[in-house]
């Protein structure tokens, strides 16, 4: 029997000391814990119980330290407590994995099925595993820390991208984190900043129908603990290793990783569901609940976290910390992250405890944090998310730019508001930079070659007879479901998909692409494939030459964005044209004029389908000018003069490698003819050339160039050359 102290109830979890180990769990109701020490993760029994009287409690902290124990122990708890009327809790026949457990093992043992009911799961049961908590080597690998202004995030799949025919990583990597390192130079080739990871933290596969396994992974039985499948050894405590080894490549490549967190919900799910590790430490804590223990449900997982609860939210912090602090991770994207600044009876509150604490956190401080401003039980708040770093993802962008293109009525004022920052939404002024996340496809929805592709769902694979997946998509088909073989189809569908991704990365705001959009990847008309650990959820590794034609636009059109940035995502709002009414911003240079086929008369009646916008400088005139005609016919635009003159750098009309060339031609003409549904960009030609500062574009207050133009004492303005 080991020897055993009272211990700390702080760090919570299982911390090393110079004699052992302390363990430290909250259980504010239990009245007895037993500690179970296994021999390993495939053990059917524990090796010893250890229990945990009230003499080993510090308010709502239950510790102990026990002697001789080490990194590597497997360990799970037991927890007893009154059973109240209505109340889904207490259930001292399961192990529970502790909620603060770095590693986890067991899986080859674990069954789902075994964690609900009475009868105990001790030979079915995952265990928590003793770690290490150092902190990350930033010396050797520090944070990339790109600006807002020049961020682009590329979502992806850890399993799913490094799978496929084709796939560049080695058989024996392939489906981890250590696999995307071999995918890095096909990343920094692209351009994009930051890579977002759909949920790494260990999750429930089993948690899906039967027959099909839970492949995306929000479903969390673990908010510390690395995913077990995305890493090359068994050996669960080279997990943090290893998500250390991928951090400091992509640190290293330029890169910054940002992780998809499930923090609203678990994978416990409603009353009916297993019993894994929250619901037996404090079902009442850690649940929003009516007065008789039924669950309330926003997340459409069948429990909601109540983050506004002290206790939980120091959970929540401390797994923020874990994964930013010890593994390096750059930021967080929260999955239905309003669902966080509920309060009591899911009451919406203004001011979250959860967020305003890690505000305050100086750990934290450095981070980039994003969230969906909606959930399930309808909140939305988009431009008012109660946070003051948080920047939420923008589905009116996603929304109003697929309108446009697909034609709809009532959609050009729409989108000028989109490709002006939102002013709409944010009281008349413009998002600040880093607020909005502009997406056109993200994992939960079609893929974009999917967008231009079908007009429904065919989610028939997924064994909910299609009734699962959004039904509002605003796709089109472009006359035939689906992959055909007219040409005519085929190079419309093309163009639409430049026309989409020139919207997204010309517009204001931070630009996220999907995984595979850039090689026109399909997922054959399914917008939900959460379930799909297959070809339909893998990258597309084996592109054609029209797949490769989008990729090389699409990465030219990322550096056209970067080498513009102080002109298309302003650190300060745009000033109004001068005849306009006044913003508050009259100290900038620059400001924004909206066109129709004339000049200076846009056309915002509800038929209309043109629209073009354009920057100018005081002293240089016009910078840009966009055209975008989403009409089934031909429109010519007029264009404002431009002294220097003008080069067409975009026009989706010309064939794939011309539509964004290398180097731009002069536009000599005084009008622009747009084809039917095409965009065309012309820039003014002196910030197509190497020239004097002078003559460059002041993007500063006051007319200060920006500081990277600066850089090195030279006196030259950096322009566009876009490489093939």
């Amino acid at each position: 029997m080991s020897a055993t102290r009272i211990g700390h109830p702080w760090p919570l979890g299982a911390s090393v000391t110079r004699r052992g180990v302390n363990f430290s769990v909250v259980a504010p109701l239990a009245t007895r814990i037993e500690l179970l020490i296994f021999a390993d993760g495939a053990a059917r029994e524990p090796l010893e119980v250890i229990e945990l009287d009230p003499g080993h409690r510090s308010g709502e902290h239950w510790h102990v330290e026990v002697e001789g124990l080490g990194i590597g122990c497997c360990y799970g708890y037991r927890v007893f407590g009154p059973i109240q009327p209505g109340s889904h809790g207490f259930n001292p026949s399961k192990v529970l994995l502790d909620p603060c457990a770095r590693a986890i093992t067991g899986w080859d043992v674990y069954q789902r099925g075994a964690a609900v009911g009475a009868v105990p799961n001790a030979s079915a049961c995952l265990k928590g595993v003793v770690t290490e908590r150092d902190r990350f080597d930033f010396d050797a690998a520090p944070r990339p820390r790109h600006s807002w202004q020049k961020s682009v995030i590329y979502e992806l799949h850890v399993g799913g991208f490094t799978r496929g025919a084709g796939c560049p990583v080695p058989a024996e990597r392939q489906g981890t984190l250590l696999g995307l390192i071999d995918t890095l130079p096909y990343l920094q080739s692209m351009g994009v900043t930051a890579i977002e990871l759909l949920p790494v933290m260990a999750f429930d596969p089993q948690d899906a129908p039967a027959g099909r396994f839970n492949h995306w992974g929000y479903s969390p039985v673990s908010w510390m603990a690395p995913h077990p499948a995305y890493l090359v050894e068994r050996d669960p405590l080279q997990g943090r290793h290893e998500v250390r080894q991928l951090v400091t490549a992509c640190h290293q490549a330029g890169l910054e990783v940002l992780l998809d967190v499930v923090y609203n919900h678990t994978s416990e799910g409603n009353q009916e569901g297993p019993t894994l590790s929250w619901r037996g430490l404090g079902d009442a804590l850690y649940y929003h609940q009516t007065t008789r223990g039924d669950y309330l449900d926003v997340s459409g997982c069948g429990n909601t976290i109540a983050a506004n609860r002290p206790l939980v939210r120091r959970l929540i912090l401390e797994s923020l910390r874990c994964w930013s602090t010890e593994l390096g991770i750059d930021g967080f994207r929260f999955d239905l992250g309003i669902a966080l600044t509920r309060g009591e009876g899911l009451a919406p509150l203004d001011a979250p405890p959860l967020f305003e604490e890690m505000e305050a956190d100086p750990d934290l401080s450095d981070l980039k944090v994003v969230s969906e401003p909606w959930d399930c039980g309808g909140l939305y708040r988009l431009a008012d998310f109660p946070a003051r770093r948080v920047a939420s993802w923008n589905g009116r962008f996603r929304d109003d730019v697929r309108r446009f293109w697909k034609g709809d009525d009532r959609t050009t004022w729409s989108l000028s508001q989109r490709l002006s920052g939102n002013p709409d939404l944010f009281n008349g002024q413009p998002s600040p930079v880093g607020r909005t996340i502009n997406f056109l496809t993200a994992h939960d929805g079609f893929t974009l070659a999917d967008l231009v592709s079908f007009d429904r769902k065919h989610n028939l694979a997924n064994g909910e007879n299609d009734r699962d997946g959004d039904n509002h998509n605003n796709s089109w088909n472009h006359g035939v479901e689906g992959p055909c073989t007219d040409a005519g189809v085929n190079g419309l569908r093309d163009r639409q998909l430049r026309n989409l991704l020139a919207s997204l990365l010309l517009a204001p705001g931070v630009p996220m692409l999907l995984m595979g959009d850039e090689v026109r990847r399909s997922q054959g008309g399914n917008n939900n494939t959460w379930c799909q650990n297959n070809p339909l959820g893998w990258m597309h590794w084996q592109p054609d030459a029209g797949d490769m034609a989008l990729r090389r636009f699409l990465r030219r059109l990322i550096q056209l964005r970067q080498r513009l940035a102080p002109l298309l995502n302003q650190e300060l709002p745009l000033a109004p044209a001068p005849n306009g009414p006044a913003r508050g911003a009259g100290s900038q240079p620059l400001w924004r004029e909206w066109h129709g086929l004339e000049l200076g008369k846009p056309d915002w009646a509800s038929w209309s389908h043109c629209l073009a916008w354009s920057l100018h400088d005081a002293s240089l005139g016009p910078l840009l000018w966009c055209g975008m005609n989403a009409y089934y016919q031909p429109m010519q635009f007029q264009l404002p003069a431009q002294a220097a003159g003008w080069r067409r750098v975009i026009d989706t009309a010309i064939p794939g490698d011309h539509d964004l060339p290398a180097k731009a031609d002069p536009w000599l003409l005084p009008t622009a003819p747009l084809e039917s549904r095409s965009l065309m960009l012309l820039v003014a030609t002196p910030l197509l050339e190497d020239t004097e500062a002078q003559a460059g574009v002041q993007a500063g207050p006051g007319g200060a160039a920006p500081a990277e133009e600066q850089a090195g004492g030279g006196n030259r303005t950096r322009i566009i050359s876009l490489e093939g």
